[in-house]
C-alpha cells in the first residue's frame, strides 16, 4: 500500500524513562511502528513533573505535557519486573517484539 508508513507493523517494546529512550520510541512510532512502553509500578517519572498549569491546578503533577509529548500514540502497560509474574508478561512481550 503506498500510504502505509515505513515501520508499519513493527512492534517495539520500550523500556525507559526522562527524555532520549522516549523521544527515540516516539519516532518509531510517527514512523507507524507500534510501540509498547513498559512502566514500574510506580510509572515513568516523567509523569510527575510539573505541568505548568500553575498553582490554580489543583493536581500540578497530573498532566505532564513533556510526558505526554514524548509517549504519545504508545500503549503503555505497567510491569513490576522484581515479580515472577512481572517477569513472565516481560518475556511474552518479548517473543512478540521486533524491536527491544
Amino acid at each position: 500500500m503506498a500510504d502505509e508508513l515505513p515501520l508499519a507493523g513493527v512492534r517495539v517494546l520500550e523500556l525507559s524513562i526522562a527524555i532520549a529512550a522516549p523521544s527515540a520510541g516516539q519516532v518509531l512510532g510517527d514512523y507507524g511502528a507500534e510501540v509498547i512502553k513498559v512502566e514500574p509500578p510506580a510509572g515513568d517519572t516523567q509523569r510527575y513533573m510539573v505541568s505548568g498549569l500553575g498553582k490554580e491546578d489543583a493536581d500540578p503533577y497530573r498532566n505532564s505535557p513533556h510526558f505526554y509529548s514524548v509517549n504519545r500514540g504508545k500503549r503503555s502497560i505497567v510491569l513490576d519486573l522484581k515479580s515472577r509474574a512481572g517477569i513472565a508478561a516481560m518475556h511474552a512481550l518479548l517473543a512478540r517484539a521486533d524491536v527491544f
